[in-house]
């Protein structure tokens, strides 16, 4: 289970040097065999602090996609907010709450967590590739994809029975894809993310269509 604590702000520190930095698969990888017991969000976070947005996207999104219990992604979809939040508006580097970073994944979901996206992010960083890439500069880049995801983001945090899972879905591709520069899966990480608002709309009028007829 996540813990929680007190509700401030903390940065993701900045490094010194710019190195091309591991892929997000390894990083995850190494923890998964390093960690035996509870794993908190601050210790994951302290291992992605040489990467960018693009990379808090991925894993706020992933949490997203484990199955936990129904409800859960009132909570865990805020952070996916945040950051897309501070992409919008030009933050420099990625602040997480520290209510967020004090909370721990038990040994179990870090497990679940590691086992459904480590094969997910090797084959999409297979795939992936610069390419096709609209934006002429890096910061325009995050604002567009961060007001991408920051509506997907809002589309998380909705409370519809099963209907979290796909724009979660859609902001991880379109993290992904920002990371290595591919307009290609943000097109399919776009077009997902539209195809997930739209069920969610049709849930949502048939459930209101189904009360009304109910009511009379």
């Amino acid at each position: 289970m996540l813990q929680q604590g007190p509700a401030e702000f903390e940065p993701v520190e900045e490094t010194a040097t710019y190195c091309h930095p591991r892929p997000l698969s390894q990083v995850l990888s190494e923890l998964a065999g390093e960690e035996h017991g509870k794993v908190s969000v601050r210790r994951i976070r302290n291992a992605l602090a040489d990467r960018s947005f693009a990379t808090f996207l991925v894993f706020t999104a992933g949490l997203n996609l484990l199955p936990f219990p129904p409800g859960s992604t009132v909570l865990l979809g805020v952070p996916i907010v945040l950051v897309a939040f501070q992409m919008v508006f030009g933050y420099p580097t990625v602040w997480l709450p520290r209510f967020f970073l004090k909370r721990s994944l038990s040994q179990k979901a870090f497990h679940k967590m590691t086992t459904w996206l480590i094969p997910f992010l090797i084959r999409m960083e297979n795939w992936v590739r610069p390419r096709y890439w609209p934006f002429p500069n890096a910061k325009s880049a995050e604002k567009i994809v961060g007001v991408i995801a920051l509506i997907y983001a809002i589309a998380v945090v909705i409370p519809i029975p099963f209907g979290n899972w796909l724009p979660a879905l859609a902001v991880c591709i379109c993290g992904i894809a920002l990371s290595e520069r591919d307009g290609v899966w943000l097109a399919i990480g776009t077009i997902v993310g539209v195809v997930a608002i739209c069920i969610m709309v049709g849930v949502v009028l048939v459930a209101h269509a189904f009360a009304h007829s109910w009511l009379l």
